[in-house]
């Protein structure tokens, strides 16, 4: 780790990953004391990954996490208290208890867009998003997050070379947590490193410690920059381990426990807080500090969440489809004349001509774009490409008879079943003349020899 940022912002990584632990850690104990209706997917061993990439966003930006990115949300500003009470399907979840699960954003404050369960999905949304914040001129960032198992779906590579043929400021970060459920990468990609991938579709791409805080937020940050700045989007592989099942339900038997040991001996929390420690950024009093802060946070959160009503019955039918204004006013936030998007003024036909194509007239009697040919005869009104383009009259086959040996006289079909010289074919086009020519010629003697 290379000390590079100022002292706030070390402690603000330090502080976002133990708030991502511990709420999953109090979320835990909310699952076994079946207060959480739906799933919950554990983080543990990767909350530098979405703590890293999300700090490197400025406020403005775009993101959409996955189920493994509860530290991406409280680094864009999600109280504990929504994360609790989404999954405990609560009235004052941010879905009003519609949900259980983490599939809850905030459009209109946070910038952040719902989870998609079918994985690879959020890739073109966020494409989207980023393009659409370049045609508002509002210079934004959109980035999502997708697993190692994700990026063998179709749509991350179709969403994904969308995103490169359009250049839009977009980053796409690979968690490669080495495990697609059950299956270990090197079961499901035949590559080493899945930022390859990116060479595709001729972008750029990065592989970083994903257990390492500092350097995964220095590289998230270049790659936003970048972005940012027009050069389009960018992939980062970020290698590190899933530290549990699946879900609550898996208790991952699959993985080999010398697998678990030694990345436990990795752990990110534990590597960041002794760099910390021995660039003497945190000391004891520090980190009683942060214990208790978060600790009193939690303990409020978690009272709020589990105090809180159920949905009533009657709201089982109410928000299931939105209903315009009163479901919620979102309109484009221009952050630049409009004119400069809308077609220019112009005394010139909008009208490309093709080499070889030319240009003629649509159905409805205007100029069509592109012109590949034309159905009328060639006339002075056509352009030089034009008359070149118009058909032609068809040739018309010609079957020229011929001598056989038998001294019958057969069509060039049949001749050459009769021992004939030669057989006459149908020529067409620029070929009828020469092909009329060789016609004339008489044919040879028979030989006699017959095989």
């Amino acid at each position: 780790m290379k000390k590079e940022l100022t002292r706030q912002q070390y402690l603000d990584l330090y502080y976002y990953m133990r708030l991502n632990r511990a709420v999953e850690d109090t979320m835990v104990k909310l699952f076994r004391q079946n207060k959480i209706v739906g799933g919950l997917y554990s983080s543990e061993g990767q909350e530098a990954i979405s703590v890293g990439t999300a700090y490197a966003l400025e406020k403005k930006d775009w993101l959409a996490p996955m189920i493994r990115n509860i530290g991406a949300l409280l680094v864009k500003g999600v109280p504990p208290r929504d994360i609790f009470t989404q999954h405990m399907a609560k009235y004052t979840s941010p879905t009003r208890g519609k949900d259980g699960t983490s599939h809850f954003g905030d459009l209109e404050n946070l910038h952040i867009v719902s989870p998609i369960s079918m994985l690879g999905d959020l890739i073109p949304v966020m494409t989207g998003v980023a393009m659409a914040g370049r045609y508002l001129g509002q210079k934004i960032v959109a980035m999502t997050w997708i697993g190692d198992g994700g990026s063998s779906t179709g749509v991350f590579h179709e969403g994904l070379n969308f995103a490169a043929s359009q250049k839009a400021p977009f980053v796409l970060i690979l968690e490669n947590n080495q495990w697609a459920y059950s299956t270990p990468v090197k079961r499901q990609v035949p590559v080493k490193d899945l930022a390859d991938r990116a060479k595709a579709y001729g972008i750029a791409s990065y592989i970083v410690d994903g257990n390492d805080v500092v350097a995964v937020y220095t590289t998230a940050k270049e790659a936003v920059d970048r972005a940012r700045a027009g050069e389009g989007p960018i992939l980062i592989e970020a290698k590190s381990m899933r530290m549990r099942g699946h879900a609550q339900h898996d208790p991952a038997e699959y993985v080999p426990k010398e697998m678990f040991d030694y990345w436990k001996a990795r752990d990110p929390i534990v590597l960041y807080e002794k760099f910390l420690t021995g660039e003497k950024l945190l000391d004891a009093r520090s980190k009683k500090e942060i214990d208790e802060r978060i600790e009193t946070l939690l303990s409020k959160e978690r009272d709020f969440a589990e105090n809180s009503p159920m949905p009533p019955a009657e709201f089982a039918n109410e928000g299931v489809y939105c209903t315009g204004d009163e479901c919620h006013k979102i309109a484009p936030k221009w952050e630049r004349s409009k004119a400069e998007v809308m077609p220019p003024k112009s005394s010139i036909t909008a009208v490309w001509s093709v080499e070889g194509f030319g240009e003629g007239k649509g159905s409805a009697g205007k100029n069509a774009p592109i012109h590949f040919g034309d159905t009328t005869p060639a006339s002075p009104e056509l352009g030089e490409n034009e008359s070149k383009l118009a058909p032609k009259t068809p040739a018309k086959t010609v079957v020229k008879k011929v001598a056989g040996s038998n001294g019958k006289r057969t069509t060039g079909a049949s001749a050459g079943k009769n021992g004939a010289s030669r057989k006459e074919v149908a020529h067409t086009g620029a070929s009828h003349a020469a092909a009329s020519r060789v016609a004339k010629k008489p044919a040879p003697a028979p030989t006699g020899k017959r095989r």
